[in-house]
């Protein structure tokens, strides 16, 4: 789409076009010479260096010395200029808040947690300061400040309703409720804020850099303290119309309570996989690991989370479903097998099961994913 008082076609649109094309290709591969960024764009040398000398007087890309070792003179290497934006990335559960700071290319230069009950009552009222103390100290270490923030995206668990702007399906999180909430930590923070799902973000980050590169139409499953789904239909991330697109932790199963709005003790898939009730399969007191190495509570597990799955499946036919959270990693590839058995023969399609291989934590991965997409469709509109 042409920017605004543009033509399609337009030499200005045209130009911005191949600059998008060019940072894009800077951003995916690094440091290039001109005659390789001529080559991959299929633009004359002509334009090439006009388009670079326009990109480095915009203060968007830079020399990073030259490429040797080839006949005639070094090539000079461009590369993004990393402080052409910076963003922030969250992700906020029951015990904290974490926050990273990242430069444009995605390189993290400041890490913050602020430690905080997300059911004190005093926590209630100050979500926001907590907030702005996390990404605070993460600006601190980058040596930065709010005014170098271009976007800042925060994960939690639930969903924000897009008729209301209220936060959904996480009652244990109190202090996230409020109408105005994405108002007040923009306020704080001095950039628009987008509060994104968890889980999500954890499929994000899969997409981009995990298991589910190579796919379009695939299931997250999240198997933590909480239990939800992200579900990719097409490449595009399916949401409902409350948000609530994937909370199959509430899902009514066999062997599980029906969770209801007056519910106590909770019900549902969650009351079946969640690591909480994981960790008792044994008598109580094992670790995540310990139960997995025991083969009759792998099974249990294997056979509880098909049973799940056979029913996501059985609505949206996804072509992957990737396990991931405390549970899948503990469990590994052999729960993985388990699964893959436990849905053999069902009249269903079977979709590939893969565990989840990225290290650190994918929804702030997936947070900052998503924060640099929001930072790059600004900054390296030219138009």
């Amino acid at each position: 789409m042409a920017a605004a008082g543009t033509t399609p076609g337009t030499p200005s649109v045209l130009r911005a076009m191949n600059d998008r094309a060019v940072l894009d290709l800077l951003v995916a591969h690094g440091p290039l010479t001109r005659t390789r960024i001529g080559e991959l764009t299929g633009l004359s040398k002509p334009t090439t260096s006009q388009l670079l000398g326009r990109l480095e007087a915009a203060g968007l890309v830079h020399t990073t010395g030259s490429l040797s070792g080839r006949p005639g003179p070094n090539a000079l290497l461009y590369e993004i200029d990393p402080g052409a934006a910076h963003v922030a990335a969250l992700s906020a559960d029951p015990t904290g808040i974490t926050a990273l700071v990242a430069d444009i290319t995605g390189t993290v230069l400041g890490r913050e947690r602020v430690e905080a009950d997300a059911v004190a009552e005093d926590v209630r009222h100050r979500t926001a300061q907590l907030v702005a103390e996390a990404v605070d100290g993460a600006l601190r270490q980058a040596g930065l400040g709010h005014d170098d923030l271009r976007a800042a995206v925060i994960g939690t668990p639930g969903a924000i309703d897009p008729q209301t702007g209220q936060l959904r399906y996480a009652p244990h999180l109190p202090g996230w409720h409020s109408r105005t909430l994405r108002d007040d930590l923009a306020a704080v923070l001095g950039t628009p804020v987008d509060i994104e799902n968890d889980v999500n973000l954890a499929a994000v980050a899969e997409q981009y850099e995990g298991a589910a590169q190579d796919n379009d139409n695939y299931v997250l499953t999240w198997l933590d303290e909480g239990v939800g789904a992200a579900i990719v239909l097409g490449g595009t991330l399916l949401r409902g119309a409350t948000g609530g697109a994937g909370e199959i932790g509430y899902m009514p199963l066999p062997g599980a309570p029906l969770e209801r709005a007056d519910s106590e003790n909770g019900g549902g898939f969650e009351s079946l996989v969640s690591a909480y009730v994981v960790r008792e399969l044994t008598g109580g007191g094992a670790t995540l690991e310990e139960v997995m190495a025991d083969d009759a509570a792998l099974g249990e597990v294997a056979r509880r989370i098909a049973t799940g799955i056979a029913a996501v499946v059985a609505v949206v036919d996804p072509e992957l479903v990737v396990l991931s959270g405390s549970v899948a990693q503990a469990g590994g590839d052999k729960l993985r097998v388990r699964v893959e058995e436990e849905l053999t023969g069902l009249a269903l399609p079977r979709p590939q099961i893969r565990i989840s291989e990225l290290d650190g934590d994918p929804i702030l991965t997936g947070a900052l994913r998503s924060a640099l997409t929001q930072a790059r469709d600004q900054v390296f509109n030219t138009a």
